[in-house]
């Protein structure tokens, strides 16, 4: 039932595997050890409080039955964690620990552990090797895949970081097991972004999945129906290996790259949801449910631009509300979201570029001044409205 995806970068001289499968935190030592070239060390196991209670102990047992030193380091469970104060005190951590560039870091928990520990061991002693042990649906498909770590600013999310990829991703879906509901949808909000840009097959594979095991039920089938771990595992592998293949051609989001295989259509429903996170302080939506409406939004606006037929608006509508309900956001006022456009990391000579679609499969890189401010309204009112 095990499945690995295989990460090798054009420009880089080795790349990494990302293994699949369940009941795999049992034997993570072994597999952090093999990750390491069969060598152990310290290890710096960063998580947040709520994650370790569930996974940590048996994490930790299994790396020191491997033979690693371990220290536990642990932050705040949210967004509004992902910062500069939280980012000095993991480096405290890892200074007082003695670590050095012959030890590791090594994330376990979702998207903010892994970006906050991944841009640590970036910039500690000038950069020491990283693990991560994604335990969100979100975390498994997106963040820990690609190298971007980073932390938020008092002016937008992920505008201070750097490409810094892992030596090894482990993911158990087992950990899936204990998500809210809330965090699965967040989770499907984002597999569905990806089969939007990536295929009608992935689209597919993903919707079918939502239809069969709906996220309402997820958790009371999981230890009663082998097809759903089956059939998680295949959709996950595929989700990974879009995006891996992704990555693997454009690294670091080159700018000049303008194409449907630049790292940029990844930004796909990212423009709103990373605005409309920053306007409700990192508080009030998870991440995939920003990308949820994100999605929305830039179909909406694809089809006010000519891009998209209504149908597939309809069609990406429906699937997102396959995820899950999103909390409502109609009382929030648009113009405060699109100011807060201006701050967004995918600017380009001080130009927005946003992901827009032509059909399902194919993202198109569109300029935000191309695009009139009365257009965004119109989209923003028709999310809102459904």
């Amino acid at each position: 039932m095990n499945k690995t995806v295989s990460i090798n970068f054009q420009t880089a001289p080795s790349g990494y595997a990302v293994e699949i499968g369940r009941d795999r935190l049992t034997t993570s030592g072994d597999w952090a050890k093999a990750c390491r070239g069969g060598k152990a060390g310290k290890a710096a196991l960063v998580s947040n409080p709520k994650v370790f209670g569930l996974y940590g102990e048996e994490v930790k047992t299994s790396l020191q039955n491997a033979g690693f030193d371990v220290f536990v380091c642990l932050i705040g469970d949210g967004e509004r964690f992902k910062s500069f104060k939280t980012l000095q005190k993991t480096l405290d951590i890892f200074s007082e620990n003695r670590l050095s560039r012959t030890d590791v870091v090594i994330a376990l928990g979702g998207g903010v552990v892994g970006d906050l520990a991944g841009f640590a061991a970036s910039i500690y002693l000038r950069g020491v090797a990283f693990l991560q042990m994604p335990t969100t649906l979100l975390s498994m498909i997106d963040s820990s895949v690609g190298g971007k770590t980073g932390v938020n600013s008092s002016y937008g999310k992920n505008l201070i970081g750097a490409f810094y990829q892992p030596k090894g991703v482990l993911v158990d879906v087992q950990t899936l097991k204990t998500l809210p509901k809330r965090e699965l949808t967040a989770g499907f909000c984002e597999a569905i972004k990806q089969g939007a840009i990536a295929n009608r097959q992935l689209f597919d594979q993903t919707a079918v999945f939502l239809d069969t095991f709906q996220p309402r039920s997820f958790v009371r089938l999981f230890d009663d129906d082998d097809d759903l771990v089956r059939s998680l595992i295949s959709l996950l592998r595929e989700q990974i290996a879009f995006k891996a293949k992704i990555v693997a051609n454009d690294e670091r989001e080159s700018p000049d790259k303008i194409d449907a295989k630049s790292r940029k259509i990844l930004n796909f429903g990212h423009t709103f949801a990373h605005a409309l996170e920053k306007v409700t302080n990192y508080r009030y939506l998870k991440h995939g449910e920003a990308v949820g409406y994100g999605i929305c939004f830039a179909a909406e606006l694809s089809k006010k631009l000519g891009l998209l037929s209504p149908n597939k608006v309809n069609l990406l509508n429906d699937v997102v509300h396959r995820a899950g309900v999103l909390p409502p956001i109609s009382s929030i006022d648009p113009r405060i979201i699109f100011e807060t456009f201006k701050f967004d990391k995918k600017l380009v000579n001080n130009s927005l570029q946003w992901i827009l679609l032509k059909d399902v499969g194919k993202p198109v890189i569109f300029p935000h001044s191309d695009v009139p401010q009365s257009a965004l309204m119109s989209a923003f009112k028709n999310i809102t409205r459904s």
